[in-house]
């Protein structure tokens, strides 16, 4: 791995646009080739990362856990997941492409059998895709977990709630206009995501809720604890860290319904910044965007029981 790393760096170099294959665990091995070879002269090398999540029977030296948190904090490093194998088709594309390092994560595992576009195309860097809106809650889902999440939206649907799917593809760098818009729309936001949860890509959504001064919106992700995950069936495995469809709905629902219980007694609070920068004001008007899609005077909303 080390080698491989430091040898796609020098190809890269001569001109080339290397493909380094390697299973997310083992690319810890080549770290310092990747921050130091790599990432320091901004060289243009992708790096596809399979067995990207659970990987189950392979045991916990192959779980794919830990890759978003030690590839994000790097300069010049792009980091995306794909929802299905089409889109990481064009992610593949994207990232060759793109001038300096990128990474894609993608699972283990067969494909969801979605039909393939007939040429590939690149990526806007950094942009989500909204898969569909909402205002109760808006979950940006991250890689394979937005098909789960549009289950968990179906459920909540039948139930009432009005919830907005956010197909997040990039951790770095996140759609902060995406981020903004949903938190000062949604009652709540939710990060979903088959990743170590300390500085996974809900810590990624945090950081940019903190950097835009977005504050006093409820937040919960969901990935997995500080934990080693041992041997055992990927199904089973999610299904006891409530990480499949049906144990995010439960999670979800739990969590929405202490929001809903904190706006109806009344501790909702106003958001407010003090950083100079935006207005955030409490008169109840939505996000402004300006016709070339920046962001101008941001309003914000006034708590969740109005």
């Amino acid at each position: 791995e080390q080698h491989g790393v430091a040898f796609a760096g020098a190809l890269s170099i001569e001109g080339f646009r290397p493909i380094v294959a390697i299973y997310s665990t083992f690319l810890q091995r080549a770290y310092d080739q990747v921050v130091h070879d790599i990432c320091l002269m901004n060289l243009s090398v992708t790096f596809a990362m399979d067995r990207a999540g659970i990987v189950g029977e392979d045991g916990a030296t192959h779980q794919g856990l830990y890759d978003i948190a030690f590839l994000r904090t790097l300069p010049n490093m792009v980091v995306m997941a794909p929802k299905d194998e089409n889109e990481m088709r064009h992610m593949l594309k994207t990232a060759v492409y793109h001038q300096g390092p990128a990474a894609l994560r993608y699972p283990r595992g067969s494909g969801l059998g979605i039909p393939l576009d007939p040429e590939m195309k690149e990526l806007e860097i950094g942009k989500g895709e909204v898969i569909q809106d909402g205002t109760d809650i808006a979950i940006f889902a991250y890689g394979h977990t937005v098909e789960w999440a549009q289950e968990v939206a179906d459920k909540f649907e039948k139930e009432g709630v009005s919830v907005a799917v956010i197909n997040a593809r990039f951790d770095k760098p996140v759609d902060k206009e995406l981020i903004v818009k949903y938190a000062l729309k949604a009652r709540c936001l939710i990060t979903t995501e088959e990743h170590s949860l300390k500085g996974g890509f809900g810590s990624a959504i945090l950081e940019a809720l903190q950097e835009e001064q977005v504050v006093n919106i409820p937040v919960k992700c969901i990935g997995l604890g500080d934990i080693v995950l041992e041997h055992g069936s990927p199904s089973l495995q999610r299904k006891n860290l409530k990480l499949d469809p049906e144990g995010m709905f439960e999670t979800i629902m739990t969590f929405y319904g202490s929001v809903a219980e904190m706006a109806a007694s009344g501790n909702g609070k106003k958001w407010v910044v003090g950083n100079g920068k935006k207005s955030h004001s409490s008169n109840g008007k939505k996000p402004s965007y300006s016709g070339n899609g920046n962001k101008e005077k941001i309003k914000v909303k006034e708590p969740l029981n109005g």
